[in-house]
């Protein structure tokens, strides 16, 4: 006998990537930042824990950190909502505008997590293929839904959708609009600029990948404050813990270290993209933290397998077998990664 619904009871759960507990692994898996944050974090959160402050609330909106985020990002306090991860971010705006039976449209392949979240709410998911190129397929502009998501970069291909895209599917969608900017920091542009237009739009994003926190578990929103108040009637009274609060704040206070990593990274992307090609593996053009190859169109679960019995843990989706994600580590990491690429291969 179960308790659950049915839907829960007949739905796979959301799986993420692999956290090795026993061992060394060079962890290319799951796009964490390889570079520690700004030592002001560090500082800030040994001052708060010294205080012993940790015996009280925190802020149940974050307050701080939406006022510091104004003043950086340019958007007034009151369109800013703070959430634990940009993941709970998410389930908010999937509770929030879906009921059983509504339509919420993304791309295809994008973030598992879309479909997980839609299946909770019994809605029906309509994934909308695309060809890794710059251009939204006009499905998903044209056809009507309750609720349109696109993770601009997407993941797990890198793909940036230019701005000019986004406003044509803003302008004609008349349903909440989701551009997930969990990877922006690492691209060319992003979507802020389009916020006091659109009414229906709503930008999550992270500060796990650039700003080097996924462990504190930080996600931030853009949206009009409407959007915002009814969100906040969702979500839990104190949802981001004090020490989350700080490292946040102190992040932002010290954002060219966020900054100086990104370049880090970028740097990286290209040069491992090109050492990639040599080996003749497709490597999709990414503005995001990882990139996504592939190699004649076959399987690639035993190079995974061949890497992890290396120590080296990359993203293989059973969903999509023919493609490996690769997050972008350190100089040495991805060196490593591709000797054993050239030991695996013999090239």
């Amino acid at each position: 006998m179960s308790y659950f619904r049915s839907v829960i009871e007949a739905m796979e759960g959301y799986i993420p990537g692999e956290q090795p507990r026993n061992g060394e692994y060079i962890k290319l898996n799951t796009n964490e930042n390889p570079y520690s944050p700004s030592p002001h974090v560090i500082q800030s959160l040994r001052d708060h824990l010294s205080s012993h402050r940790i015996s009280l609330y925190p802020s149940p909106l974050g307050d701080g950190i939406r006022k510091k985020a104004a003043e950086i990002y340019g958007v007034p306090e009151d369109w800013i909502m703070i959430g634990n991860g940009s993941d709970e971010i998410l389930n908010l705006i999937f509770r929030a505008f879906l009921g059983k039976g509504d339509v919420v449209m993304y791309l295809y392949p994008t973030y598992i997590l879309y479909r997980t979240l839609a299946l909770f709410q019994e809605a029906e998911y309509q994934e909308i293929p695309f060809t890794y190129d710059e251009t939204l397929p006009m499905e998903l502009i044209d056809r009507p839904a309750q609720l349109k998501v696109i993770c601009n970069p997407n993941s797990p291909s890198g793909t940036f959708f230019p701005i000019p895209q986004m406003e044509k599917l803003l302008q004609v969608s008349d349903c909440p609009v989701v551009i997930d900017e969990a990877y922006v920091d690492f691209s060319r542009d992003n979507c802020l600029s389009l916020l006091k237009t659109y009414p229906n739009l709503l930008i999550p994003r992270s500060f796990s990948k650039s700003f080097s926190l996924a462990g504190m578990r930080i996600g931030i929103l853009f949206a009009h404050p409407e959007i915002v108040h009814g969100l906040l009637k969702l979500k839990d009274s104190y949802n981001l813990s004090c020490l989350s609060q700080v490292a946040a704040m102190a992040a932002l206070e010290d954002i060219d270290a966020m900054w100086e990593n990104v370049r880090k990274i970028r740097e990286t992307r290209e040069w491992f993209t090109r050492a990639m090609r040599e080996l003749s593996f497709t490597v999709r053009p990414s503005e995001a933290n990882f990139v996504m190859v592939q190699k004649g169109g076959g399987n690639m679960r035993l190079l995974y397998e061949a890497l992890k019995s290396r120590q080296i843990l990359v993203r293989f989706f059973p969903e999509w077998p023919d493609l490996l994600r690769i997050s972008i580590g350190t100089d040495l990491e991805m060196k490593t990664l591709l000797n054993a690429l050239y030991s695996i291969t013999g090239a």
